[in-house]
């Protein structure tokens, strides 16, 4: 019973310091004197943290063991939150760097850490380890504007109220500190694990650009929509509830999708259908009046989604066997999130040099485009060779 529960109160802390930034963007610029730059460099702050320390998760975990980098990564973001609410104007990027690396340790060490203590309930688990994610992604779009607000406008408050959540998970995980699992411990996988060399394939290019284009969309959204509609004439608190529900959208979906997608050996209708939805509710949030954007914004978070659900299932489905999808993931986590990286940057950038979202928008509409022709090739019904054809290292 306590490690689920250390299981909800951890996953409800991956993404909650994250999307309770964008909705407060404004203030955060006019509070602390941030350049458009600036902004932009925040934004893409998590994703290139994500890119950069998701590959140290394994190597720690078969060290130290998965429950203790948990505990360790849980203070690690707490720690980076209080600073950045401390002390914003030095350490708002530099604490909100610290809370991703930690958030990519986990993001790598959860699920892994579920299939081995608990195989038998690996599912549910699963399960529940993503509602709650979801929960505390919606809350933090959802809640941000309005606890600025009730604080009188402190950024210190708003900034740090999230390592409140942060220091209760550790209070939760701590059970957990006297086990010791690694990725390689059983005796049916002893030495250390091995990699293959899968970025020798086209198909891994395929599902890594498909993985990396479907986040960059998602981020760049994520990041600017709040904005983008206050820009329009929308409060403060509309956009943030705007982002929440498209959040929301993308929590349904992205549970769903895989379980179709498991039913066919061809993907590609299922990709199709993903993109063209998100780009059409992408579209409708940044061009078609505000009349309809509640509308619009939670048909792009179930097309947002839908693409994401896919790009984890075509990450399995695509490797023949464990050490293959290891590797793959790894490749698709690490290149996919640094290409992701881009979005955010760019589309701050390019709305700084313009003035307005119009050009921004036409790009990540271009993206949806390179999105859809990487998820056709990658939704194909093949697979990678096995681990003992490959080059192993």
């Amino acid at each position: 019973m306590a490690f689920v529960a250390g299981i909800i109160v951890l996953a409800f802390n991956l993404r909650a310091a994250i999307t309770s930034l964008p909705p407060l963007f404004p203030e955060l610029s006019a509070a602390l004197h941030l350049s458009s730059a600036a902004l932009a460099l925040l934004a893409a702050t998590p994703v290139v943290c994500f890119a950069l320390f998701s590959g140290v998760a394994a190597p720690l975990s078969r060290r130290f063991g998965e429950e203790r980098v948990l505990l360790a990564a849980l203070a690690l973001l707490a720690v980076g939150l209080l600073l950045r609410g401390a002390v914003p104007g030095l350490l708002l990027i530099p604490g909100t760097a610290l809370a991703a690396a930690a958030i990519a340790l986990m993001n790598v060490l959860l699920p892994s850490l579920v299939k081995r203590r608990q195989p038998a309930q690996a599912g549910w688990l699963i399960g529940i380890y993503l509602l709650s994610l979801s929960a505390g992604t919606i809350l933090g779009a959802l809640v941000a504007v309005p606890l600025f607000q009730v604080s009188g406008g402190s950024v210190r408050l708003a900034l740090g109220v999230w390592a409140a959540p942060a220091l209760a998970a550790m209070l939760a995980w701590l059970p957990q500190w006297r086990f010791r699992t690694v990725p390689d411990g059983t005796a049916t996988q002893p030495g250390p694990a091995r990699l293959v060399k899968v970025w020798r394939y086209r198909l891994a290019w395929q599902v890594m650009t498909f993985m990396g284009l479907q986040s960059l969309t998602y981020y760049a959204s994520a990041s600017w929509l709040p904005t983008l509609f206050r820009d329009r004439g929308t409060s403060a608190v509309h956009a943030g509830t705007l982002a929440a529900l498209m959040q929301l959208g993308g929590a349904g979906s992205a549970l769903l999708i895989p379980v179709l997608a498991h039913r066919v050996r061809d993907q590609r209708w299922l990709v199709t259908l993903a993109v063209i939805v998100s780009a059409a509710g992408f579209a409708g949030s940044a061009f078609a009046p505000l009349s309809g954007a509640a509308a619009w914004i939670l048909l792009l978070g179930l097309g947002q989604g839908a693409a994401l659900g896919l790009a984890v299932y075509l990450t399995m489905v695509r490797a023949p066997d464990p050490v293959v999808a290891a590797s793959l993931s790894a490749f698709t986590q690490g290149a996919g999130y640094l290409l992701a990286a881009a979005g955010p940057l760019a589309v701050g950038l390019l709305h700084t040099a313009t003035g307005a979202w119009t050009v921004p928008a036409a790009l990540v509409l271009a993206v949806f485009g390179g999105e859809l022709a990487a998820g056709l090739m990658a939704g194909r019904a093949r697979t990678l060779p096995a681990a003992e054809a490959g080059a192993a290292s």
